[in-house]
Parts: structure tokens; sequence; C-alpha cells
């Protein structure tokens, strides 16, 4: 079986309970070696007191942990060797985090001093854990929805581009803050607002017939129907500078058509 080790000891904690560095790892070989485990390697964190959570990723702050779960990913790993669990964590909300790393990889915790110890055992307390790691889950992706959508409201307001499918007659390049004109679908949207200043009683059927026997397609390169028309039409304020999203309206940063 494959193994990787894990210490960690604070000032505070190796004082008070006397498990230094060199004796976690020694007592983490010695156990590898009468179980018959291949002993990777160790890891290590020294002077982290419990844990800091970043709470922007839901993730455990300590460098030897995050290095540690760089090899889980990249390496096939059966478990990880701890001392105690206490090294791993200490408090709950850090236990639900290391459980939703380690079975992402299918690793187990083998703890020296709680031998019988597995994150994979089912007991009343798993119903709490797996619970709370899909709310964590849950409240990530609202998260990162949440600061998608303050950085797109954002963008908006200031009349750039916020994201979204472009309108007809306008490309986005990435990395740009605004759209910009496509010029062939752009000649096309003028052509559409000329004829309905020219024959304001035609129906949106005689203009889509006339939009394309002018030889002007869609973005699909297909004929227009009367539904595009319209959808072209209800952008007026966008072809004439205003830029909307998600119920923003701002004066857009992009160049007018008509």
């Amino acid at each position: 079986m494959n193994v990787i080790g894990y210490v960690r000891v604070s000032t505070q904690g190796q004082a008070k309970d006397g498990y230094s560095l060199s004796y976690q790892q020694d007592e983490i070989r010695s156990y590898c070696q009468e179980q018959g485990w291949n002993l990777l390697h160790i890891f290590t964190d020294e002077g982290i007191s419990g844990a800091k959570i970043d709470e922007d990723t839901l993730e455990v702050d300590r460098i030897g942990f995050q290095d540690m779960l760089s090899a889980l990913s990249t390496q096939t790993i059966d478990a990880v060797v701890v001392l105690n669990t206490s090294r791993l964590w200490r408090s709950d909300i850090v236990k639900v985090l290391v459980h939703r790393e380690f079975k992402k990889h299918g690793v187990d915790v083998r703890s020296i001093e709680q031998p019988t110890y597995s994150i994979y055992k089912k007991d009343p307390s798993d119903f709490l854990i797996n619970g709370l790691m899909e709310l964590l889950d849950a409240y990530q992706r609202l998260e990162i929805s949440m600061k998608l959508s303050r950085g797109r409201n954002k963008k908006a307001q200031q009349g750039g581009y916020a994201g979204g499918r472009v309108a007809f007659g306008y490309k986005v390049k990435k990395g740009q803050k605004a759209i910009e004109i496509n010029l062939d679908e752009a000649t096309a949207v003028q052509r559409l607002f000329e004829l309905k200043e020219l024959f304001p009683d035609w129906s949106l059927s005689q203009l889509a017939y006339q939009m394309n026997d002018d030889g002007f397609t869609t973005q699909q390169g297909k004929k227009f129907t009367k539904v595009q028309i319209k959808r072209i039409l209800d952008r007026r304020p966008l072809y004439e500078g205003t830029y909307f999203y998600g119920g923003i309206e701002a004066n857009g940063l992009h160049q007018a058509i008509i």
C-alpha cells in the first residue's frame, strides 16, 4: 500500500503535547515499516497553530497540507498516515474540508493513535459530515456565481461588455472591455432600420423578405425570418449606443451602429 505521512506542530502545541516534528516523523516511519506500507514522503507544517481557512476558495491554508494535496492528485496514494487526526484538523469545519479533499482522490486516513479510524467508516457523524460537505460545495458554487455576477454588473454599469451572447451587428474579443462592430452584420442592421423608416407600415415578414432579397443573411448564414427581424428592431437602443445587462442600463462603451 502506498502511503504518505503528514506532521504538524505549533510552538504552543509542541510545548504542551511534546509532539515534535522529529517524534511524529519517527513514529510514522516505524508504523509504516511494521505495517509493510510503502511510505513515499512525509509532508510537514511547522509553526502552524490550528488551520487557517481561505474563505474565498474554502481550502485549508497550510503550505505543507497543500503540497500533500498536490501529491494526492498526481500519484496513486492509498492513505495519509498521521500520529493522530488532530494533526490534520482540530475543528469541525477543517475536518469537513479534509474529508472532502481526501474523498476526491479515494484516500483514507490512517491514525497511529486511533487505529480504527477511517473517513469511510459509517457512523451517525457521517450524515453530518456528508451534509456539511454538500452545503459547503453548494455555498462555494453560489459564492463564485455571486462574485462573477458582481463583476459583470460593475462592467455593465460602466457600459462595458458583461458577458452573454453578443447581439447581431457586434462581436467581442477576449480581454476587450466593450463589444466591437461586425462590419458585415452592422451593414445589415443599418439597412433594416433604413427599410423600417422608408416603409413604416411594412410587416415583419415583408421586412424579412426584402432583407433576404437584398442578399443579407443571419449570423448562421441563413435567411432572415420575422422573428429575427423583430429581435433586431427591439434592440434599437443598443444600436444607438445604450448597453443593457440584467436590468442595468448604461451609456455603452461600444460604437453605435445607427
